[in-house]
């Protein structure tokens, strides 16, 4: 079974809930989603390789530890994972960008494909799959089943919000994806919504209802 970690810092938890109460503005929502993935993305960055490279210090000559960002790829599932995009870069400003749309057949609740684009030589990359909402699982798994074709080193998950339901299928499918998030709601309603949620997080991040 992949693992589930979840992010408990006060920080984190305390914009959360501000995120979640229905009074919150488009602008207000989009600043905390940036602010709370910076935080997110120190949790899910904390094992990432460093390598050794010499520099110079005002004294002298010195070996650092380093991150190469441009390995690490920050794969965003269209369109509420761009929320994320802004304050993951704060942390890792060389990570490259991918972008997978899928959009959730309203009968079905199962993903339709309509667009993926990758940086080149995935094969040597880290990535990190954004979505704010893991509610049924179903969009998530196509997304790391469709990227696992790529074979890259390694794949995590990060999210808001997960239903116990959405975690269920992301085990299912890949026990091997860690899923990061900052909250395990209660469940699912009978349209695939999270209870309590926060509503439709693409929404409230581009103010489209």
């Amino acid at each position: 079974m992949s693992q589930v970690h979840l992010i408990d810092h006060p920080l984190v938890q305390h914009k959360l809930t501000l995120m979640r109460r229905k009074e919150a503005s488009t602008n207000s929502f989009r600043r905390m989603l940036g602010e709370l993935s910076t935080l997110m993305a120190y949790e899910i960055t904390r094992d990432m390789p460093l390598q050794d490279v010499e520099i110079e210090t005002p004294m002298e000559t010195m070996i650092g530890k380093a991150i190469d960002g441009k390995k690490l790829v920050l794969v965003s599932i269209l369109r509420a994972g761009n929320g994320f995009l802004d304050g993951m870069l704060n942390v890792v400003p060389g990570a490259r960008i991918g972008h997978i749309g899928l959009y959730r057949d309203p009968k079905t609740l199962q993903p339709v494909e309509y667009y993926f684009k990758m940086p080149a030589e995935m094969e040597e990359r880290d990535i990190i799959v954004v979505d704010p909402m893991l509610a049924t699982g179903n969009s998530a798994a196509a997304a790391v089943e469709r990227l696992k074709q790529l074979k890259p080193k390694s794949i995590k998950f990060m999210c808001l919000l997960a239903a116990p339901e959405g975690i269920a299928t992301m085990q299912k499918a890949h026990p091997d994806v860690p899923i990061y998030t900052a909250a395990i709601d209660r469940e699912l309603n009978d349209h695939g919504y999270i209870l309590p949620g926060l509503g439709d997080a693409g929404d409230r991040i581009f103010g489209t209802k």
